[in-house]
């Protein structure tokens, strides 16, 4: 109730005008700040913050908006005002116009005859190309629209012009007119401004004596010649028909109904309905109706339906609406004179509106031959646009007393569809205008109609509009129906079970769709005329509904509705939703499958609840003899148990299916029977164990031509995480019923193997996926199995278990690294269970203290490498955190690159000094190359890291060394990784390697010459280049390569690289002399 009372009081309207005192201020500072940029900008954001307020009720503003404007008009009608205050005056008009609407702002303009001719002069100087003052044209246009009201012939402002022929002045009519017609022709908002100042000048009785007819020439030429297909053509035609429209809205019907037929022949042969931009077929569509109603005269149809007596004078007499009431028999030659009746098919396309009033004038034949042609768009060969028209015009048409009682047989079925139409376009649907514009139908038809008119419709439209109300998707749709439902039942008075209804879905209860769903939904379900529609309407269109949120709201509203209805449940839906289970679309599927769930759960609950209620009946000694006082409900105690007992019989027999399907070779079903056997309760495990284990640990590998199986293999990694939590461990247990001695080491060879899936596709690198699933298991299971059984966990599987969390710890991707950061200290700070046999325990303590385990964030490579890099010096961990390191180093994230980088460097300086210490680093290098040569996973970045650490130095203390041995293996390494090789980064990245290595003393640094001679003359233009700039830059690094008497020659060859392969194998042959390596040889092709 608190959350309700907040809600209501923020949705409370305002009262006034609150910002009075702030808005008079604002304007009396206008003078000040106008010429300051920032203080201008900063008040007339200010001013729109203000009047925003009162876009929903600008009524508020009336009292004060003549203050305001004669605030404005001050600033604007002094004399001595820079134009940038004008403007600024101008502006502020137009935003407090844009909120009001200019129909009633304008009215309070000043219109003496005083005022023309300032106005009309002050807009001649205005320049129409300026984009940043037509706020000033645009209230300018309207300010002389009111001026143009005054009741005098404009012929008396001219003066005495043909006294002096010396004067070349137009008179004032002529000047306004060519101002309406400039502005009818710009493209921005004055141009809307200028159909208004038509309207009202034009149809003054002196203009449309004089100048009517030239001007609706005029515009009838300019609708002619201008083409849509153009922005000026597009400009022309908006302007003209926006004119036409505003002049047979304001003009007089006698004035306008000679020239009706040659401007709809004009709009006939201008064919607008098929331009295709859509501001032009709607003002065609406006102007037409227009047409229409200056064609037939105004008159009330006695035909009309009428509830009631509505008006006072109706009450009083009849006679003046009987006198004009008529219902003749005509057709439309005779409605539409002088057309042919050519109006009546350019009508169609009209909108609800004007349907509305052109068919108020029809006899009832061709009004019946409307409603008709509206009812035609109810088809689902039609567009939802279609439908929100049609809704829209039978509103319009039952709110005129237009659609008579005898139609609404054939119009509240199509209702009651619209109430639910909804259809699928891709991953959304369309329809929620048509919901809405149906609830508006109901919300005017219920005001139209008599009561016992609607009584035989009202059960369908109230189970409509209910299950709207709560079950539709889009807030503005559900509040809608809320809305009508108000309405309804306050108007009809037969609403069923209305007002409870609405006391419980009212129009704030109904914003929250969890709500509307699991709790509104049960309460009016409570009422019997509603619960078979509602659950029909959740089984028939939201289990599958293309969202997936609304499908889990679907099946637990279903769970919630069960005991409403458990027969109906049991013995009609169960069915439907088993059929629809096995179908073929995915999203009925899943749903299917859920409200089954939900239903059968539902359904055990309640047979529980009777079996609770007959034990505390038996325990009480209720005094019953032979009394039905279970009845109904009574068979379903006895299938409950039944039912469970059935469905446990029959999983167990699928399992071997489920087993059998983990080898599938559709990646879905893997993943569904591996989470399927993941979620298994241990009673069901219970003898079974080995065998799941066993499937699902070939499930988790990597097998040759099946690695796309990714997701597969990620859900099959949590399902033996979940399978072995489950069962619990136990160390002389059964294998077949625990994790213990007999299985513990295939459960985490198969984690373990899966921390080093690194599977790659188009959407990058997948195989993540799988080690993420890994290292949760890993963790669940350590955690499960050092809390009931430590000694299954011997020292080697806890030692790789971390050695492998520490190379995920240091890798590039930062999700992932923070997962295994976050596992790694799981395990290291786990005190209930302790985790036993961890390598270097006190040492990882010091590095990763427990205090601080909550403020280390491992996403920033900032603070998670200087971390990382101390595992370097634990001889335990330092393979694996190298190998992480090293991807991480050679990567391509700038941030990830930069961090980890100098994190190295910053360990490497810490032995830098101690050879030992320095040979293990190096060695442990060396294996990691070995272990993952071609692998270009980690090869390429580990090249890039070599080249680095090469760059700063990092084996000084081994170069002076004659033919160190770690120079020796890297340079037999590089020349095996790039064997054959065809990727270019791979080669860049091994010249820039030879090149570092250079620096090494002895026999070796010519075997690292000749291989970059080779390099030299790789067939790849892009390698011969790059590596001709790296040894350039090398010789003038390391001096003592080359003798100072030949380096300019050396320099001069290898700056030119741009010739043929034969050229430049003779350049290097002879960079191979000067450089004192032999000449590289090719090798003859053995033939056979």
């Amino acid at each position: 109730r608190a959350d309700r009372a907040d809600v209501v009081a923020d949705a409370c309207p305002l009262a006034g005008f609150g910002d009075s005192a702030e808005t008079r201020a604002l304007l009396a500072s206008l003078a000040d700040l106008h010429a300051d940029l920032v203080t201008r900008e900063s008040a007339v954001e200010r001013f729109v913050v203000i009047m925003d307020r009162y876009q929903e009720q600008p009524h508020l503003l009336d009292p004060h908006l003549e203050w305001m404007m004669n605030m404005l008009l001050d600033l604007v009608r002094n004399e001595k005002a820079p134009p940038l205050l004008v403007h600024l005056g101008f502006k502020f008009l137009y935003i407090i116009s844009k909120v009001r609407g200019y129909k009633v702002f304008m009215q309070l303009f000043p219109h003496e005859v005083s005022d023309l001719q300032p106005v009309l002069d002050l807009l001649l100087r205005q320049d129409p190309k300026d984009t940043e003052t037509w706020e000033t044209r645009y209230m300018l246009l309207l300010w002389l629209a009111m001026t143009c009201l005054i009741p005098f012939d404009l012929s008396r402002l001219d003066g005495h012009l043909n006294s002096d022929p010396r004067l070349n002045r137009e008179p004032v009519m002529d000047r306004l007119l060519a101002v309406a017609k400039a502005y009818l022709q710009v493209s921005d908002k004055p141009r809307d401004a200028a159909a208004v100042l038509v309207s009202k000048f034009v149809t003054r009785p002196d203009v449309k004596q004089k100048r009517l007819g030239d001007f609706l020439d005029w515009t009838l030429a300019m609708v002619s010649e201008a083409s849509d297909r153009t922005m000026a053509g597009t400009v022309a035609l908006d302007g003209a028909l926006r004119s036409l429209a505003q002049l047979f809205k304001h003009g007089k019907r006698d004035d306008f109904l000679p020239y009706a037929p040659t401007v709809l022949r004009c709009l006939d042969q201008k064919k607008l309905t098929d331009s295709s931009q859509a501001m032009l077929r709607k003002l065609g569509v406006k102007v037409l109706q227009r047409l229409g109603l200056t064609f037939l005269k105004p008159r009330l149809a006695k035909w009309r339906y009428q509830r009631g007596s509505r008006s006072l004078a109706v009450n009083l007499g009849h006679s003046a609406v009987a006198g004009q009431a008529e219902d003749g028999r005509t057709d439309g030659r005779t409605l539409f004179p002088g057309t042919n009746g050519a109006l009546i098919p350019c009508c169609l396309p009209i909108t609800p509106c004007r349907i509305g009033r052109v068919t108020g004038r029809l006899p009832r034949e061709l009004a019946d031959d409307v409603v008709g042609s509206v009812l035609d768009c109810f088809s689902f060969q039609e567009t939802d646009n279609a439908w929100h028209g049609g809704c829209l015009a039978l509103a319009e048409l039952g709110r005129r007393g237009l659609l008579l009682p005898s139609r609404l047989p054939d119009v509240v079925p199509l209702i009651v569809q619209a109430l639910t139409y909804d259809e699928r376009r891709g991953a959304c649907s369309l329809g929620s205008n048509v919901r809405d514009a149906a609830c508006y139908v109901c919300w005017a038809f219920a005001r139209a109609y008599d009561p016992t008119e609607l009584k035989p419709y009202v059960n369908p439209i109230a189970s409509a509009l209910v299950i709207t109300a709560i079950f539709d998707r889009n807030i503005s749709c559900r509040k809608a129906a809320s809305v009508s439902d108000v309405n309804t039942p306050r108007q009809c008075g037969t609403f069923p079970h209305g007002i409870d209804i609405l006391t419980a879905a009212d129009y704030f209860a109904v914003g929250n769709l969890s709500n509307c769903y699991l709790a509104i939904s049960v309460y009016v379900a409570g009422f019997e005329e509603y619960t078979k529609p509602m659950i029909d309407h959740l089984v028939t269109r939201k289990i599958n509904h293309w969202d997936g949120t609304i499908r889990e709201l679907a099946t637990r509203a279903l769970h919630n509705l069960t005991p409403c209805a458990p027969e109906y449940m049991a013995n009609t839906v169960l069915p439907r939703l088993l059929a629809v289970a096995t179908g073929m679309d995915l999203h009925g599927r899943h749903g299917a499958i859920l409200a089954c769930a939900e239903i059968t759960h539902a359904l055990y609950t309640l047979g529980c609840r009777i079996c609770i209620l007959i034990q505390k009946l038996s325990l009480s000694r209720m005094p019953f003899r032979d009394d039905p006082v279970i009845g109904e409900p009574a068979p379903l105690v006895s299938a409950a148990p039944c039912r469970s007992c059935h469905a446990q019989l029959l999983i167990l027999y699928e399992l071997s299916r489920y087993l059998t399907a983990l080898s599938s070779a559709e990646v879905q079903g893997r993943c569904g029977c591996a989470l399927a056997l993941g979620a298994l309760p241990p009673f069901m495990i219970h003898n079974k164990l080995q065998q799941i284990l066993h499937g699902l640990q070939e499930a988790c590998r990597v097998v040759r031509g099946m690695e796309g199986f990714t997701e597969a293999r990620r859900d099959a990694a949590v399902a033996l995480a979940r399978v072995c939590v489950t069962v619990g461990a136990r160390s002389q247990g059964s294998p077949d019923n625990v994790v213990c001695e007999a299985n513990v080491a295939g459960v985490y060879e198969a984690l373990l193997d899966c921390m080093g899936d690194y599977t790659t596709d188009s959407r990058g690198d997948v195989g993540a996926w799988v080690r993420a699933a890994a290292m949760t298991g890993l963790q669940d299971v350590t955690l499960q199995v050092a809390g009931s059984s430590p000694e299954l966990l011997t020292p080697a599987i806890c030692q790789r278990v971390m050695s492998c969390l520490a190379q995920q710890a240091a890798e590039k991707i930062d999700r992932y690294r923070a997962h295994a950061g976050a596992v790694f200290l799981r395990l290291l700070h786990s005190t209930e269970p302790a985790v036993p046999h961890l390598p270097h325990r006190e040492e990882l303590l010091s590095i990763f203290p427990p205090e601080e385990a909550e403020s280390l964030n491992w996403m920033s490579a900032s603070e998670a490498f200087p971390r990382v890099t101390r595992l370097l010096s634990l001889p335990l961990y330092r393979y694996h955190t190298l190998l992480g390191l090293a991807v991480s180093v050679g990567g391509l994230t700038e941030s990830t690159v930069r961090f980890s980088s100098q994190s190295l460097f910053d360990y490497l300086k810490t032995v830098q000094q101690d050879g030992a210490a320095l040979l293990q680093f190096g060695n442990t290098l060396l294996q990691i190359f070995r272990d993952h040569l071609h692998n270009d996973r980690v090869s390429v970045p580990l090249l890039k890291m070599l080249d680095q650490m090469l760059s700063h130095g990092c084996f000084e203390l081994f170069v002076h060394e004659d033919s160190h041995p770690l120079c020796v293996e890297l340079l037999a390494l590089c020349k095996e990784e790039i064997k054959k090789s065809k990727d270019i980064q791979k080669l860049r990245s091994c010249a820039a390697v030879y090149c570092g290595l250079i620096q090494f003393q002895g026999n070796v640094r010519k075997l690292i010459l000749v291989q970059l001679m080779l390099l030299l003359c790789h067939p790849f233009p892009v390698i011969r280049k790059s590596t001709a700039s790296q040894v350039y830059e090398m010789l003038l690094t390391y001096d003592d390569v080359v003798d100072l008497a030949v380096l300019n020659d050396v320099t001069t060859v290898l700056s030119d690289t741009n010739c043929d392969l034969t050229t430049l194998r003779g350049y290097r042959n002879q960079l191979c002399d000067w450089l004192g390596v032999p000449r590289p040889t090719l090798l003859a092709k053995v033939t056979c």
